[in-house]
């Protein structure tokens, strides 16, 4: 038999299909889709459980005029495969490949690059209001799941459109899952909702009564929405959605062709805004996703026969920072009762899980609400209690203005945990997360700190819980590189950094997971004759400056080092302090990531593409040398100095 797939490369060849093959080209791409993420890890979950409705709603839609949205845009994998892409589909979140969200430089079907949850609502809005001025016609569509619904900017993008009554249709996607198991008062909602008969079952008895009626028939079923309506309000589901202002349809089954299609053409000409609720099944075609979707989430190469992620050889035996920082949240947590966890719908990522499943009663997730997550930290340190709050440094960005007006205006201590800070990887430049120091240096009353390795991020946790100052913590996505963590980490101040190593020719003053680089960097140059001073800054903020400017002094060379933008970073506040100081700031040389967002690929890629390695540390510390040689024989003569 043929592949239908084969034949299928853009919505118009979707389009041409009948009916009766569509359940078996949805079959064929999740074949595809669990085939290529087996060997490529991607999301996997998400995407086989929206295979039919992408499918539906390409069938239903011309989106080379008409526009989708999607919210996060990582359950965008089947729109990719229908639009153009399926031959690249392989390379799919591999470097110089394919993004794995929507990417407005990809296609015409991408009217946004995108990989947050809660913007995409507020986005449509705005094409649909575009068009009202412009005077455009054509529909606009959003997809949004049940863990997005709730976002603070969704909710607030909800209220507006109700209100201001623009054509858009938000397809509510309601899998009972965000990343892991949705909370929060919305989702209780939405489960009452699911347990309602529905729409298209009320519909089809409806239709079947009328065409009973003789003279009537016809007529009446002209009226079969208006009598839906009257049913809907006996039920009351979607009700709070009608009392923002939406015509509300659902839910319907999100596996359903017939369904699916049928309600989204009876709905799509309606004026005014609309939200159509579907029930699908996250993993949907392949038992293991299906059985386990939070695993298979974003999972990791897995054989197909048995369903089971491998784990990576280079990995055997390694330590992740987020698992040093869960393990020693609990520890710490078990002598004091006045710690308090608090994640926005990433328990896993951020190792937080751990905590929350030993202590419950002190455990917050507040869904993908980061806002929140720091307003309510905010309310609970007043009372006492020491809130560590476990954020994705990209995600944290979602609230700075809490951080702002909550935390530092209050001065009340909270922990901010950064994991993923810098080069993330292949999930690209909406999650890298490289801006975190800029954004939060900035602040008054926030120290910002960064460790080497496991045993000092244990020692930065336990200073950031004892002490009564607002803390930031960054680490990268990356295992540690000590192969076993010193429970007795050597003590150290707020503000201490430490000499590493000493060398006359120059310093290479690192921040966080950069020093490890820059001590294989200084092995390189010691084979080559050069002898470099390697520093652990440990701080962003406040920097040791008795040892920074005593190293100023000493040395012609200053080659700061950071997996961060090189705008407003560390290598910029001790540029700043330095030159504040009245010193020679034309000694600083900075190292960290341009002024540009950084594609996908893997970590160790992108940061040896950017000289963030030992080789690329090692090179750019020689043509410094060599430049601040060529500076002094300059100022010597009485000559303008170059610019480092």
């Amino acid at each position: 038999m043929n592949n239908i797939l084969d034949s299928v490369e853009f919505p118009e060849d979707l389009k041409k299909l009948n009916p009766e093959d569509l359940p078996k080209l949805a079959s064929e791409i999740r074949s595809f889709i669990v085939d290529v993420i087996s060997k490529n890890p991607g999301h996997l979950s998400s995407n086989l459980g929206v295979v039919e409705l992408t499918m539906a709603l390409h069938y239903c839609f011309d989106f080379r005029k008409d526009r989708i949205v999607w919210d996060v845009g990582h359950q965008a994998y089947v729109h990719k495969i229908l639009t153009g892409r399926k031959t690249h589909f392989s390379i799919l979140r591999q470097y110089k490949g394919l993004s794995g969200f929507p990417d407005k430089n990809e296609s015409v079907y991408d009217p946004f690059t995108c990989g947050h949850s809660g913007d995409a609502i507020s986005s449509a809005l705005g094409l649909s209001c575009a068009d009202e001025i412009i005077g455009y016609k054509r529909s606009i569509v959003v997809v949004v799941g049940d863990g997005g619904i709730g976002a603070g900017m969704s909710l607030e993008a909800l209220n507006h459109a109700g209100d201001i009554k623009k054509n858009l249709l938000v397809v509510l996607n309601d899998n009972e899952m965000s990343i892991s198991n949705t909370v929060g008062a919305v989702s209780k909602y939405l489960n009452k909702i699911r347990t309602m008969p529905i729409y298209a079952d009320i519909r089809k008895e409806l239709r079947g009564l009328i065409k009973i009626l003789p003279v009537l028939g016809k007529p009446m079923e002209k009226t079969l929405e208006h009598l839906v309506e009257l049913v809907k309000i006996g039920a009351t589901p979607g009700r709070i959605f009608e009392d923002l202002g939406f015509n509300y349809f659902g839910p319907i089954d999100g596996h359903d062709f017939k369904v699916l299609t049928e309600t989204i053409n009876d709905i799509k000409h309606l004026n005014g805004p609309v939200l159509l609720h579907v029930i699908t099944e996250k993993g949907r075609g392949f038992e293991p996703a299906y059985q386990n979707p939070t695993q298979f989430h974003s999972s990791g190469k897995f054989k197909l026969s048995e369903g089971k992620i491998e784990k990576e050889v280079q990995d055997a035996g390694k330590i992740s920072y987020t698992k040093v920082f869960s393990d020693a949240l609990v520890e710490f947590s078990k002598t004091n009762p006045s710690i308090v966890g608090i994640t926005a719908a990433m328990p896993d990522g951020t190792g937080m899980i751990s905590f929350g499943e030993k202590f419950p009663d002190r455990y917050f997730d507040v869904g993908i609400c980061e806002q929140h997550a720091v307003g309510l930290a905010n309310g609970l340190s007043t009372e006492k209690l020491k809130p560590v709050v476990a954020i994705y440094s990209t995600f944290l960005q979602r609230a700075y203005d809490q951080v702002f007006h909550d935390i530092c205006l209050q001065k009340n201590p909270v922990v901010f945990v950064m994991d993923r800070s810098g080069v993330v990887g292949n999930d690209g430049p909406t999650h890298n997360g490289v801006f975190d120091i800029a954004y939060l240096r900035n602040l008054p009353g926030i120290v910002l700190m960064s460790p080497k390795d496991g045993s000092e991020l244990r020692a930065m946790l336990k200073i950031a819980i004892d002490s009564d100052e607002i803390i930031a913590i960054r680490y990268p996505k990356e295992n540690i590189p000590d192969e076993k963590i010193d429970l007795e980490c050597k003590p150290f101040g707020i503000g201490e950094a430490e000499i590493l190593r000493e060398g006359k020719d120059g310093v290479l003053l690192a921040y966080g997971c950069m020093v490890q680089r820059c001590l294989q960097a200084a092995e390189q140059l010691s084979g080559k004759g050069v002898e470099a001073t390697v520093v652990n800054a440990r701080y962003a903020k406040p920097l040791d400056k008795k040892l920074i400017l005593s190293l100023v002094r000493k040395h012609k060379l200053i080659l700061t080092v950071e997996d961060h933008a090189l705008a407003g970073g560390f290598g910029s506040a001790v540029l700043e302090m330095v030159s504040d100081e009245k010193e020679d700031a034309g000694k600083i040389v900075r190292m960290g990531i341009p002024d540009r967002f950084m594609e996908h690929g893997p970590r160790e890629v992108i940061l040896k593409n950017l000289g963030l390695d030992a080789d690329g540390i090692a090179d750019t510390f020689i043509a410094s040398l060599d430049l601040t040689e060529i500076k002094g024989s300059f100022a010597n003569t009485g000559k303008r100095h170059l610019a480092v």
